[in-house]
């Protein structure tokens, strides 16, 4: 097996398997995270009540919302420098 480098393809497999399905998945989470909690009814279209998840749910959204963020970010960074390396 000198023609297939294992250490190699066990860390390509997971990447692959934690940027391919697990961000998707996160952002997924956020999103549900997002839309549970109590839910408030309007009255009409004059009212000023907001129909919205729990204070919890944002915080938990947005958490998964900015490491999905955070990945895209370096993965570009991480694109940008190898197409200019530095001199």
């Amino acid at each position: 097996m000198d023609w297939i480098n294992l250490d190699a393809l066990w860390k390509i497999v997971v990447l692959g398997l934690v940027a391919g399905a697990g961000l998707p998945a996160l952002f997924a989470i956020g999103l549900v995270a997002l839309s549970r909690g109590p839910r408030t009814a309007t009255a009409g279209p004059g009212t000023d009540e907001v129909i919205g998840g729990s204070p919890a749910g944002f915080v938990a959204a947005a958490f998964c919302f900015l490491v999905v963020l955070a990945a895209v970010g370096w993965s570009i960074y991480e694109i940008y420098t190898i197409g200019h390396p530095s001199k």
